[in-house]
């Protein structure tokens, strides 16, 4: 299991089209996805999950990763936030 804190940078946060963009992403590996903001932590792979979390700009979240493509995963799904959802 890999884990990583990340801020959301986007200045609208991490609301509807931001987290379709996460789960797209997330959802071509098969490693589990988990997202925790404070208390609350969500399947990466769920775009409901992800809206309930709302997190705004700035929101801290952990990432945590446990699988075969662990690593890839991790790669993708930072560099999509690092991106400010940008898909290229």
């Amino acid at each position: 299991m890999i884990t990583k804190e990340i801020m959301i940078k986007n200045k609208l946060g991490l609301h509807a089209r931001p987290a379709a963009l996460f789960v797209k992403t997330a959802s071509k590996y098969i490693s589990s996805i988990k997202i925790k903001k404070n208390d609350t932590e969500i399947d990466g792979k769920s775009i409901m999950g992800l809206m309930m979390l709302a997190a705004e700009s700035g929101s801290k979240l952990i990432i945590m990763i446990d699988g075969e493509d662990e690593g890839n995963a991790m790669n993708a799904l930072i560099k999509l936030i690092e991106g400010n959802f940008n898909e290229k």
